[in-house]
């Protein structure tokens, strides 16, 4: 057996960064930029009013407050997407609307809420400084500059930006193609009745679903029997994707065909077997560079071993470079037991109190129960050479979900 870190290296230095391709900018959102992104211009490209007001010049305003206002002659007025020639000198205003270039000669705008507009004259309440509720030409992004390094990752505001700019494409890592496959004669589908013996399938189901938080659309191959030919028959098409994930069939068992195919279509075994419950009878392998991976059976195993390693090879093939989840030190709040020799992985609720956070189990940990990660949104990581943990012991939390807040009734 290989230690959990050890297979983690196995696998990552397999996971190489994708090639690059073109995308639609309004298409990138979850792509990670594999060249810069450079500023053709500035953004704003003018100086332009923050709000709808009257453009001045801020010396004018010197003094001025509700009970002294300062009279100023209205002499032009401006819409945004729209420009005026009139170029503003001592004594005079021009009227106008967020958006709407700055008028020469003016340096502030003063809010409408502070002036009274009487005929071609307005009053200014307040005394502005210069470039005070003024969008300078450039604030945003300057010309040249790099608004987003290779390696980025594409979110909304990225979106947005590069809309501003006219990048109407951009060159990123394609993504992997994922195909998912269940095996074992016992299976049956959703829809199907369950006769003695049989259970449903829902392995393929969670690791398609573990694929899709990553914004990646995999194909599930459906469940190959516990029959060989049908299994390599199966393999061997999940072989043309980026990533194949198979669960089950990997143990010792007698009807267990996955390695034996895998090795029959070319597959070079990096690894089978890590030191860590539930997830042990994990494999990974390549072929043609495609990434291999063999989960365990048991739904829970399957869900852990995607979590600590094929989720992270997934994020490192999208080009992304942190691929882990975030690791914290909490508190725990209940005896376990663990057997020597194999890190424990338990499914927890953890919690913060102030500074700290605290970790209770989901309840019973045996690889099958699958409500155990219903209930989780972390993992405890309980070292190898641990006999147990006693509450009130600090432990290593990987987090599965982010924080949120409560709203109040």
């Amino acid at each position: 057996m290989v230690t959990m870190q050890e297979a983690l290296s196995l696998i990552l230095k397999e996971a190489q960064p994708l090639p690059a391709e073109k995308k639609a900018f309004w298409e990138a959102q979850g792509f990670v930029l594999t060249q810069d992104v450079v500023a053709p211009h500035n953004v704003p490209p003018f100086d332009n009013s923050a709000m709808d007001g009257f453009a001045v010049r801020a010396v004018d305003t010197a003094g001025a407050d509700v009970d002294s206002p300062r009279a100023l002659r209205v002499r032009a007025s401006v819409a945004a997407g729209h420009t005026t020639g009139h170029r503003v000198v001592e004594g005079e205003a021009v009227k106008i609307m967020t958006g709407a270039p700055m008028p020469a000669g003016a340096d502030a705008v003063v809010e409408v809420e502070s002036t009274k507009e009487e005929g071609d004259s307005v009053f200014i309440g307040k005394e502005v400084r210069s470039g005070e509720n003024v969008r300078m030409a450039g604030e945003d992004v300057t010309e040249g500059s790099i608004v987003l390094p290779e390696g980025s990752s594409i979110g909304p505001a990225a979106v947005g930006l590069l809309a501003s700019l006219g990048h109407s494409q951009v060159q990123v890592h394609r993504k992997p193609r994922v195909a998912v496959l269940a095996t074992g004669s016992e299976l049956v589908g959703v829809d199907q009745d369950l006769a003695p013996g049989q259970i449903r399938d829902s392995n393929s189901y969670t690791a398609a679903a573990q694929c899709r938080t990553l914004g990646l659309d995999p194909v599930r191959l459906g469940v190959a029997p516990d029959d060989k030919e049908s299994t390599r028959r199966l393999v061997g098409e999940g072989l043309e994707y980026d990533v194949l994930i198979t669960s089950g069939g990997v143990s010792v068992g007698e009807y267990d065909f996955v390695k034996d195919v895998q090795d029959e279509l070319g597959v070079d075994r990096r690894f089978w077997r890590v030191a860590m419950k539930p997830g042990r009878p994990l494999s990974f392998g390549v072929r043609d560079g495609t990434l291999v991976f063999g989960v365990p059976g048991n739904p829970v195993a399957a869900m852990v071993s995607f979590e600590i390693f094929i989720r992270p090879a997934l994020l490192r093939l999208m080009g992304h470079r942190k691929v882990l989840r975030p690791m914290r030190k909490a508190v725990l709040q209940e005896q376990t037991h663990n057997r020597h020799g194999r890190v424990h992985v338990m499914r927890v609720k953890a919690w913060r109190e102030g500074e700290r956070w605290l970790v209770s189990t989901t309840g019973p940990q045996g690889s099958g129960i699958l409500r155990s990660m219903v209930l989780a949104n972390g993992l405890v990581l309980v070292p190898e050479d641990s006999r147990g943990l006693a509450a009130g012991d600090e432990v290593d939390l990987l987090l599965l979900e982010e924080e949120r807040e409560e709203l109040e009734d």
